[in-house]
């Protein structure tokens, strides 16, 4: 790796600093399966105490249960000893018939409206600051606009550009699942980072066709996000999930088959997914999901460990 996993590294050009290690907060908001209060406040504990010091939430993530839990977290830490980031896209609001399906269990019955202009960014905003019970964000990324890229470049990212300017959030990003849309948000917009899920892994290495390349050449920080795809390369025996649906079969062949090859080397199929994505020159920060205390420091474990230059030869042919 190209350093210590929990040592900090600048993200973007204008002085913000991320552990090369980040939580991602998903899994403490309900993701597929319930997490108590106490297990999720274990998690961030966890992680603080090994030294990550960059946390990724949002209001998607169990519909604002993750940025309460993590606000509650936090709340006895410094708040100029850690980077905050969150994300503007949606708004949650009452529903107005039946509940629509989530994927975070038991969230409160709030439903993630899709929100991009000047106004809706300025209250999701407002709305995540009490979530979190903290009085700023460091990083803000507009969220999975897919269906939204033009409301996008004319709402939300001028707004968050103006506050980047007024000195109320300090770096301006977007969080997506797909490299092609990411690129032309780049090539757009003035980003300071990005954070690419799902697209830059040992199964879907898409993001370093063009994108990566392009980030690293405008100093545009990148974030990596999904280094799993969902649950597969965690272990394709237990956790058939990829990019959250049911694994194809042939997918799951291809992780047994990245398996296999790891423990040839005495390596942790794990250890390769997390680590795989510092081998690239335009990544900053990996976050990493857990929902337990015991996950997370399994999850810094691994990216501690030792991986020969064998092993990363035989997985790029796989």
């Amino acid at each position: 790796m190209n350093a210590t996993p929990l040592g900090q590294t600048p993200l973007g050009r204008r002085g913000v600093q991320v552990t090369r290690l980040g939580l991602g907060c998903a899994p403490i908001g309900n993701l597929f399966s319930a997490v108590s209060d106490v297990d999720a406040a274990a998690t961030v504990d966890a992680a603080w105490v090994a030294g990550v010091r960059f946390f990724d939430t949002a209001p998607l993530y169990g519909h604002g249960l993750s940025e309460q839990r993590l606000g509650r977290a936090l709340a006895q830490r410094d708040r100029d000893s850690y980077t905050l980031a969150s994300k503007v896209g949606r708004l949650l609001r009452p529903p107005m018939g039946k509940l629509p399906a989530t994927i975070f269990v038991g969230a409160p019955a709030l439903v993630p409206t899709p929100a991009f202009s000047r106004d809706d960014v300025l209250r999701s905003i407002e709305e995540s600051l009490i979530r979190l019970s903290v009085d700023r964000l460091d990083i803000v990324h507009v969220h999975d606009p897919d269906d939204h890229e033009d409301e996008a470049l004319s709402g939300a990212f001028p707004a968050l550009v103006r506050l980047r300017e007024e000195g109320v959030i300090r770096a301006v990003g977007c969080g997506m699942n797909q490299a092609e849309m990411l690129e032309r948000f780049v090539e757009r917009v003035d980003l300071d980072c990005i954070l690419l899920a799902g697209r830059y892994t040992l199964m879907d290495r898409r993001g370093a066709d063009t994108l990566l390349p392009r980030c690293f050449e405008r100093g545009v920080g990148v974030i990596v996000g999904g280094v799993f795809n969902s649950g597969l390369l965690a272990g394709p025996d237990v956790n058939q999930t990829y990019d959250y649906a049911p694994a194809q079969e042939a997918l799951v062949e291809r992780a047994r088959a990245m398996r296999s090859s790891c423990e040839r080397h005495g390596v942790d199929l794990a250890a390769a997914a997390i680590q795989f994505a510092f081998n690239h020159p335009a990544v900053s920060s990996v976050v990493i999901g857990a929902r337990s205390a015991a996950e997370l420091r399994a999850d810094v474990d691994a990216a501690h460990v030792s991986i020969p230059s064998a092993l990363w030869e035989e997985l790029r042919g796989l």
